[in-house]
């Protein structure tokens, strides 16, 4: 098995990733905790490749990071980048953006994810990208997931993130799509 160092502290995104490639030969492991990254990139593609490159290099590792968030169209992409910071709290998030967003008619909103992997020496080997199109309600629905999936519904499934089955959100997600687009790829390098 080959290691592939997540560049993340949070176990459970370790856990989440390797449920997209649990059929691989890679096996996951969190990055050093000492080890901080400064997500300097204007896109998430960018922000994906730091992660993974400056990891990588720093445990001569292969390493694998991500970068998400939601976009909301009527707030010029908002929150985008800082979807993580924009409040305390995924309450205090979700305030927020539904307090911004006001009574606007355009509710119109991607989740997005990249997804980038790096060779020990920082090389980007792979970097891809998915989105999942949406809208975002006036109020919250459903109690699964986290983040912004209370307010994130999906017309195709007639659903918010917070009412699918963890089955059904992983397939459709822009995680989903990214690791989708991603596991091909992958295999290539497992050798």
């Amino acid at each position: 098995m080959r290691k592939l160092v997540v560049a993340t502290g949070n176990p459970g995104k370790v856990t989440e990733m390797q449920e997209y490639l649990h059929n691989l030969p890679w096996e996951l492991q969190l990055k050093p905790q000492k080890l901080d990254i400064e997500e300097t990139g204007t896109t998430f593609l960018e922000n994906a490749g730091i992660k993974a490159s400056q990891v990588a290099i720093a445990v001569g590792e292969w390493a694998i990071a991500d970068d998400s968030g939601l976009a909301v169209d009527a707030l010029d992409g908002a929150p985008g980048l800082y979807s993580a910071r924009y409040g305390n709290t995924d309450a205090e998030r979700i305030e927020r953006l539904l307090r911004e967003l006001g009574d606007h008619e355009n509710r119109s909103a991607q989740f997005i994810c990249a997804v980038a992997i790096a060779r020990p020496d920082g090389t980007i080997a792979e970097a891809v990208q998915g989105e999942c199109p949406g809208e975002i309600l006036r109020e919250t629905k459903g109690s699964g997931g986290f983040g912004y999936d209370p307010i994130f519904y999906v017309p195709e499934y007639k659903k918010t993130f917070a009412q699918m089955s963890p089955d059904l959100k992983n397939r459709i997600s822009h995680r989903g799509k990214a690791f989708e687009q991603l596991l091909p790829r992958l295999v290539q390098h497992q050798k």
